[in-house]
């Protein structure tokens, strides 16, 4: 009797210690890959917020696997490439560049973009409702109020016949979609464009000055990584040569730029984790709309257009969300 009960037990300890032994495994942690331009993001604070607010915590319950391009677009596939062969669960890409890499690099890991222009037009998703294949997240749609900054400008600046663009070469899909839309609102408004280039600080510097020699009124800088990075050169060199300038970065004015008209970038980041929760819970990117902002806003440093001696007009003021004083 005691000998058949040992054999019974025995029988009963294998059949349950490897059932016993896997539910004590460790849960594995997510691994997310972040693929951005520019290390200069202060941004990223908010997905990482956004993340906090669906209960993870960075460095416990999941894991980001940083990586910068450092203004340099040309290196952004390569990056791509190196999170891919990390076998991260998920890339988070911030703007188009950088979702185009992620797109090149892998047809089979998630990718949440963060802040594409047109994701229709750059070819990364099929349609904005049902993105398919692997690509999901949140779109700035920028181009398409290029002109409305453009036309603050004029406002601002009735008799303005000329305005320079300063754009980034290096990033060419996101800078080209950009300005094909200030060209035609340029032609709508009987404004002539002068291009400007610049990759990094140093041509920035020189850009300026091109613009103030060549005695243009105004500037409007066209939304990129690297401009966001230094926007306070941007902002200091626009009041240096007393130049009237917009953004598509509210930040900008905060840096001391004169206006802003665009989305809110930050809460584009905290919206993208949202769609990080979904597709570590099981949602396929291709199911998942991409999500446009829904407001811009126009903000006016009113202590700028006093240091470059600009008096704002009235029926732009009145149309400002926030006002800088």
């Amino acid at each position: 009797m005691t000998r058949n009960f040992l054999v019974f037990a025995c029988l009963l300890l294998a059949v349950f210690l490897p059932s016993v032994s896997a539910a004590q495994q460790p849960k594995k942690i997510p691994r997310i890959g972040f693929l951005s331009p520019t290390s200069d993001d202060s941004r990223v604070e908010a997905f990482r917020q956004g993340l906090r607010e669906l209960g993870y915590q960075e460095g416990q319950n999941i894991i980001i696997e940083y990586r910068w391009a450092e203004g340099r677009f040309e290196q952004l596939p390569e990056l791509a490439v190196e999170l891919v062969r990390l076998k991260v669960d998920m890339v988070v890409a911030v703007v188009t560049q950088a979702s185009l890499a992620a797109k090149k690099a892998t047809r089979t890991i998630p990718i949440v973009m963060i802040g594409v222009a047109d994701p229709v037009s750059s070819d990364l998703v099929a349609s904005l409702a049902r993105p398919g294949a692997n690509i999901t997240g949140t779109s700035s749609m920028t181009a398409e109020i290029v002109g409305k900054q453009l036309e603050l400008l004029k406002e601002t600046l009735p008799k303005i016949s000329r305005v320079a663009v300063l754009w980034n070469p290096a990033n060419p899909i996101f800078q080209a979609i950009q300005l094909k839309e200030t060209e035609d609102a340029g032609r709508a408004l009987g404004v002539r464009l002068q291009l400007v280039e610049a990759r990094g600080a140093d041509e920035i510097d020189r850009a300026f000055e091109t613009v103030a020699r060549e005695r243009t009124r105004a500037v409007l800088i066209l939304n990129d990584p690297v401009f966001f990075a230094h926007r306070k050169r941007t902002a200091d060199l626009s009041a240096k040569h007393r130049l009237p300038a917009v953004s598509g970065t509210l930040e900008y004015t905060e840096a001391g730029g004169l206006m802003a008209y665009g989305p809110s970038f930050p809460d584009m980041y905290r919206r993208a984790a949202t769609y990080v929760d979904k597709v570590l819970k099981g949602a396929k990117p291709a199911d998942l709309p991409i999500e446009r902002p829904t407001k811009f806003e126009l903000v006016i440093n009113l202590k700028t257009a006093k240091q470059i001696g600009l008096t704002i007009p009235p029926n732009v003021l009145v149309r400002a969300d926030k006002v800088i004083r």
